[in-house]
């Protein structure tokens, strides 16, 4: 195996690491706190939430992209990073707090018009952050960067746990949050040497690239974010908790295992974007990887996830579990479409995907608009399982235009074996069923492992079928040191 793809192995380790121990703080996170608070105060989190990230988002210049895509950056480009981010959230957090009372109008909850007062103090302290760290990204430093975001994150979540049991108030949150933040900007001083100060020299050479990041970036919110916007408008406070509950849920097993290889896939994009072949070949492996662990997780999820919803948050969330069924099916399908991503972004095509991004949103806003009346939280919820399967294929269709070196055919052999396995789990679910009498926890836990087994079987049976190609099986027999298992004329390709 090629050198860059074991240093892309080694620190994909390290941030999926990073981001699970993250993951892992916040699930337990709220696991406590949905024992502690109710569906409604999550609801009035989230409603506050929403407005928080549009904003944030509709002026968010993307310039820790910009710095780690350009490989030249100096102190001035950090310099003028900094100062644009500081700005950018200055603006934000006044911005946020004079739209308080609108949000809480448009929500009918005066409740969220205090939430969000202190959430826009968090947007402006999170500004003075040294814009230093994000060396650690484009260093592939990932230790440190793991240490940065896994510190930051404990703080937020000792204040927001001591809160939640204090107060036993929807105001734990958002303190903790806030705590969460100040340690972020203490932190990134004490383990960075660089010292920002103000300038704007650079304003113009950021703002080149910066410029489609911004359009992209609101493009991704509303991708992600429009279909809470609805729901709250429609559904009131209990059932927009439940269904934002459900999206992190519903995340967790395919984006939050796979998100995180971005930190890892972009620097090294941009490493080898000189030479077309090595790029074709990370990114494939990059995709073949994900289909592999994104569509099983996705699908066994939605399989398991109404024993997964009693357990981990107890009756009083029963609401969320078709919610959980529809959502994880989602984001399995956008999770395919992440390292193509970054790699137009590394081959200078942030247009086309900032286009890309918009016209999947035209496509929900518009079906979303002339069903408006008659829609659902459920009914959004399966809208956006819907525009997500032809966003992905449009999206593949799009790569296919913009990088010449790739086949159709190298995009169906990277996906059709996992995506093959997983409906054969999903029909082993649907065929072999657990007694009633089984305690609930016991029944999940067998569930689960029928599922890990089925698919195990099936992709593995799939592959040595299809003569035990080159791809992500090989890939990941090869890296759990089973090597044995491949034919011989890989073997001395990945030692």
């Amino acid at each position: 195996m090629p050198p860059a793809q074991r240093s892309l192995f080694a620190n994909a380790l390290i941030v999926v690491a990073m981001r699970w121990t993250d993951r892992l703080i916040g699930l337990v996170s709220t696991l406590i706190l949905a024992r502690i608070l109710t569906p409604e105060d999550f609801g009035i989190i989230a409603m506050a939430s929403v407005l928080v990230g549009l904003v944030d988002v509709l002026l968010d210049l993307g310039v820790n992209m910009a710095l780690i895509q350009n490989a030249n950056a100096d102190d001035e480009d950090y310099h003028t990073a900094w100062t644009i981010r500081l700005i950018q959230s200055a603006a934000v957090g006044a911005i946020i707090f004079a739209l308080a009372p609108l949000a809480a109008d448009y929500y009918r909850d005066p409740r969220v018009a205090d939430v969000t007062r202190l959430m826009a103090l968090g947007m402006l302290v999170g500004g003075f952050e040294n814009i230093g760290v994000v060396c650690f990204q484009k260093s592939m430093a990932f230790g440190q960067d793991f240490r940065f975001f896994f510190i930051r994150r404990l703080a937020g979540f000792v204040v927001t746990i001591a809160l939640a049991v204090t107060l036993e108030s929807y105001w734990a949150m958002p303190l903790g949050a806030l705590a969460g933040r100040f340690t972020g900007v203490v932190l990134s001083y004490t383990m960075h040497p660089f010292r920002p100060r103000f300038s704007l020299s650079r304003v113009r050479h950021l703002w080149s690239f910066s410029q489609w990041a911004l359009i992209r970036s609101i493009g991704v919110y509303f991708d992600t974010q429009f279909d809470r916007l609805l729901v709250g408008r429609i559904s009131g406070a209990s059932t927009m908790g439940a269904y934002t509950l459900a999206t992190e849920i519903a995340q967790m097993p395919s984006t939050e295992l796979l998100q995180p290889l971005g930190r890892v896939l972009f620097p090294a994009f941009v490493a080898t974007k000189h030479d077309p072949a090595r790029l074709r070949e990370a990114y494939l492996v990059a995709l073949a990887v994900q289909a592999l662990l994104a569509i099983p997780a996705g699908v066994g999820l939605a399989c398991v996830a109404d024993r997964a919803v009693m357990i981990m948050l107890g009756a009083q969330w029963e609401s969320a579990i078709p919610f959980v069924q529809t959502l994880a099916l989602v984001f399995a399908l956008a999770a395919l479409s992440h390292a193509a991503g970054y790699l137009l972004i590394t081959i200078g095509k942030i247009r086309t995907l900032s286009l890309f991004v918009w016209v999947q949103n035209i496509v929900f806003l518009s079906i979303a608009g002339l069903m408006f009346s008659s829609l659902s939280a459920l009914d959004i919820a399966h809208l956006r399982l819907g525009v997500a399967a032809f966003g992905l294929l449009l999206f593949l269709g799009v790569i296919l235009l913009e990088v010449r070196e790739l086949r159709a055919t190298d995009l169906l052999r990277a996906i059709w074996r996992p995506a093959t396995a997983a409906g054969l789990m999903a029909l082993t679910d649907m065929l072999v069923s657990f007694p009633d009498s089984l305690p609930l926890l016991l029944a999940f836990l067998l569930e689960v492992a029928l599922g890990a087994l089925s698919y195990s079987l099936a992709l593995l049976g799939l592959w040595a079928l299809s003569g035990r190609p080159q791809g992500a099986e090989a890939y990941i027999l090869a890296k759990l040191k089973l090597s044995r298992f491949l034919p011989a004329a890989q073997r001395s390709d990945v030692q």
